[in-house]
């Protein structure tokens, strides 16, 4: 979103990370860059007028390792972030949330009329994740005064992604740069990678109404399959794979239809542009070539 944003002139970004160093590191190989960096203990500080939360666990080894944490983490800075709207009722909070608010195996693709459901005698640490973010947008609804969005996202793959992370998409990358064989698990999933671009049209489009207490979910013009985008890298960038039974990374559990057809976003003038493949395809080839 960083790199969306500072290519446009209007804009002013005000940055907030745990780590400032590696921000501004990351601002810096765009060359000169206006943007105020700060950590994230002096938010609320300055003024703004749109406060977008990325703030979370964002590698799923982690996540898995410590995914109690997620809870106080998730509530500690949205409860700062409303603190914050309190105060100052014209601004705009979009909260990054998550597909897995929807709980469930996700057997079928969800729906606009799809129920949250989470095994409440039987709970697991891969149910963690999802309960803080259906908490969090509970939270926001019950402010129905305040300006708030938040955007549920299923899959996203950028060029900019860790690849020290465990994610399929890093595997995969780890493996075209090394010339390794991959091996994946023999069950095909269904995932739906909304472009970098799609999805900041969707938060300028929320930006545009500003005055609004809603919930979209995120997603791209078509959702992909993994062995369809498998063989498209086979073919464009020379992956090698071979399917075998392996333990996987699940840290919000196995999510075997990953993706949402509850286009609710198109009443505000959501159109996305990209399909999931194109968007991997185009990614995936800057990833590599930045080396």
């Amino acid at each position: 979103m960083i790199a969306s944003f500072i290519r446009r002139d209007d804009y002013e970004l005000t940055l907030y990370a745990r780590t400032p160093e590696r921000v501004a590191e990351f601002l810096h190989s765009f060359g000169s860059v206006k943007a105020d960096l700060f950590p994230l203990n002096a938010f609320g500080r300055i003024e703004c007028d749109v406060i977008i939360n990325c703030v979370g666990i964002g590698d799923p080894g982690r996540l898995r390792a410590e995914a109690a944490s997620i809870f106080e983490l998730t509530e500690t800075w949205d409860k700062g972030i409303l603190d914050y709207l309190r105060g100052r009722t014209e601004a705009l909070y979009i909260n990054l949330s998550s597909g897995a608010a929807y709980g469930g195996s996700f057997e079928y693709a969800v729906t606009g009329e799809s129920c949250s459901v989470f095994p409440l005698n039987a709970l697991t640490p891969s149910d963690y994740y999802g309960i803080a973010k259906l908490h969090s947008e509970a939270r926001h609804r019950a402010a129905a005064d305040l300006n708030i969005v938040d955007l549920r996202v299923f899959s996203y793959f950028s060029r900019y992604l860790e690849l020290s992370t465990r994610f399929l998409l890093t595997d995969i990358a780890l493996c075209i740069k090394s010339g390794e064989e991959l091996v994946t698990t023999p069950g095909d999933i269904i995932r739906d990678y909304v472009d970098p671009d799609d999805l900041f049209s969707l938060i300028e489009l929320c930006i545009k109404q500003r005055r609004l207490n809603e919930v979209y979910d995120a997603y791209s013009k078509k959702p992909v399959g993994k062995f369809e985008m498998l063989d498209e890298f086979v073919d464009r960038f020379g992956l090698k794979y071979r399917v075998m039974d392996i333990e996987t990374v699940n840290a919000t559990g196995n999510k075997e239809n990953y993706y949402s057809t509850n286009h609710r976003a198109a009443g505000i003038g959501y159109a996305p542009a990209h399909t999931s493949l194109e968007t991997l395809c185009t990614e995936m080839k800057a990833l590599l070539e930045m080396g």
